[in-house]
């Protein structure tokens, strides 16, 4: 698979998944802007210089999600410094956990700024931005698929940016642009060794290639729908949580 001479941008790039999306892009030849959250400038410097030392091309920028203004400021970036923009990733999330009598209006209105507000405001800019055949891809949550107490909110905002996911593949399709979501199970990210070893082992048991994701098991399937090869899917919320769901 190969992306030379394509540019992509990532949102949520400088750790976890997104860091890791990242460096695929890169590593098949794309020109990738990784965004990043402003406190962590430090991540995103040694994302972009570990994708240059490998002979690779990124730039580095900063930008709160939430703010209409700093996330459409992300598409100029892609555009002054490289020209174009083809794929766009929307990783950035807010991850919160709560009942839903515990949620105050609040919790509710941020979640929904990050997860879902933003979501459709990015698919809007690369619906009008990218050229024929562009490429989207939304990192969700096998959580939409899986009912469990005390993720409702989180799940519901991801699930909004599911829907709107298979609707936009529909406006879309004529200009051969596909749009896709990547729904992860349990990845061995920064959240889950936090979460402490009887969670892992809990989702080990409960998923059954038995064993947690990676986050390369989650990129590798960015980076086939992204690429020529995965030009004849789209509209799909696609499991990728080893058989959880």
């Amino acid at each position: 698979m190969t992306l030379h001479n394509k540019v992509a941008l990532v949102t949520g790039a400088s750790r976890g998944i997104g860091r890791t999306i990242a460096e695929r892009l890169a590593d098949d030849g794309a020109g990738v802007v990784v965004n990043y959250f402003p406190p962590e400038r430090q991540d995103a410097e040694d994302v972009v210089r570990g994708i240059q030392r490998a002979g690779g091309t990124a730039v580095a920028a900063p930008a709160d999600i939430a703010d209409a203004a700093q996330l459409r400021g992300l598409f100029d970036v892609a555009e002054k410094e490289f020209g174009h923009l083809d794929i766009v990733v929307l990783n950035a999330a807010n991850v919160s956990h709560g009942t839903i009598v515990d949620t105050s209006d609040e919790q509710f209105d941020a979640m929904f700024a990050v997860n879902a507000r933003s979501g459709f405001i990015a698919l809007r800019e690369a619906a009008i931005r990218l050229p024929d055949g562009g490429r989207i891809v939304a990192v969700s949550a096998g959580l939409t698929r899986m009912p469990r107490a005390g993720t409702g909110v989180y799940a519901a905002s991801k699930a909004a940016v599911d829907h709107l996911v298979r609707v936009l593949a529909h406006e879309v399709g004529a200009r051969g642009i596909t749009v896709n979501s990547v729904l992860p199970g349990a990845v061995l990210t920064q959240a889950l060794l936090n979460a402490g070893q009887a969670v892992i082992d809990a989702e080990v048991a409960n998923t059954p290639l038995g064993r947690v994701g990676q986050p390369e098991d989650i990129a590798d399937v960015v980076r086939f729908l992204v690429s020529e090869q995965g030009r004849w899917v789209t509209g799909q919320t696609i499991g990728a949580g080893g058989g959880m769901f």
